[in-house]
């Protein structure tokens, strides 16, 4: 595994890692990664599951579609994870200090997370960076999903981001695609038409569940979220990684913006997800998953 990371750092375009984060981070010299994304299990108390099935044309089937036409839904079975920590900031703790290790001076921490726990790990990523490193709290709000009406619905997760240094961090605001004002008459026509950079609010719609982009994986991230972040915050050429990777979004979005990626997890569900997604990429090694992408999904069965 060292040798393969460190060809990466020297050139290699991606490399995916089917493994305990830590083991991988171990590995990792310091100063070496100049932006980390990570989006870690929010500690639910639930299993993430999502149901994956097709339709067929079947006259005594369960459901009407297009044209009063009947269909029958055959589920082809589910993908998941466990979201349960005992003591979720016991498991977060010697993650982020490593993650604090491997950023170099200039480098930035996104940390993606929801309302239940983002109180606590802002108190622990404050203790590891220095308060003064923290930089924002983005807030991704979207509005799809389940609603209740006994309270108000939650619509929004919660995104910290601190930097390694607050002398030397880079942003590069220039580089985020700019968004539509929310009252062009209010701005004049030159400003309407350039659009405005976005503020700490983001709004964004999920993955759509019929859209082009989805892999099957639960809780698939945007690729515009994580487009906008790795544009701001990585330089072009430089080492983009996730700990947490799941459908692998993040590498995704790096690749397509000329960064190198490090994507790492330990559900062989989310290794077959990435290795099925990355499969026409140059340059991307797999590793501790089993098989290579092109030997098909059935190999990587037991390699997340």
């Amino acid at each position: 595994m060292e040798a393969l990371i460190t060809d990466l750092l020297k050139g290699a375009r991606g490399c995916v890692v089917q493994a305990d984060n830590l083991a991988v981070l171990a590995e990792l010299p310091d100063g070496s990664v100049d932006l980390i994304y990570v989006d870690p299990p929010f500690n639910t108390g639930k299993r993430q599951t999502l149901q994956r099935m097709r339709t067929v044309r079947d006259e005594n089937g369960d459901r009407t579609g297009y044209q009063g036409h009947r269909y029958r839904t055959v589920r082809l079975g589910t993908t998941g994870y466990l979201d349960v920590f005992d003591n979720y900031l016991d498991f977060l703790e010697p993650r982020l200090v490593q993650f604090h290790r491997v950023l170099r001076t200039t480098g930035s921490l996104y940390f993606h997370i929801d309302y239940r726990e983002a109180h606590y790990c802002k108190v622990l990523l404050d203790a590891i960076f220095g308060r003064a490193c923290f930089l924002n709290e983005v807030i991704w709000a979207y509005d799809y999903g389940a609603r209740t009406t006994k309270k108000w619905p939650a619509k929004h997760d919660n995104i910290l981001v601190y930097v390694k240094s607050t002398d030397d961090y880079y942003f590069d605001a220039d580089a985020v695609e700019r968004i539509p004002y929310m009252a062009p008459g209010l701005v004049g026509p030159e400003k309407a038409a350039r659009g405005k950079l976005p503020t700490d609010t983001w709004w964004h719609t999920i993955v759509s569940p019929g859209g082009e982009e989805r892999t099957g994986y639960p809780n698939q991230k945007p690729l515009g979220i994580l487009r906008r972040i790795v544009s701001a915050s990585c330089p072009p050429g430089a080492l983009v990684a996730d700990f947490f990777a799941g459908s692998g979004s993040t590498g995704a979005a790096s690749y397509e913006l000329g960064r190198k990626f490090l994507m790492v997890d330990n559900n062989p569900e989310a290794a077959a997800v990435m290795a099925r997604r990355y499969a026409a990429y140059a340059e991307v090694a797999f590793v501790g998953m089993g098989a290579e992408p092109d030997n098909g999904p059935e190999r990587l069965a037991g390699g997340r």
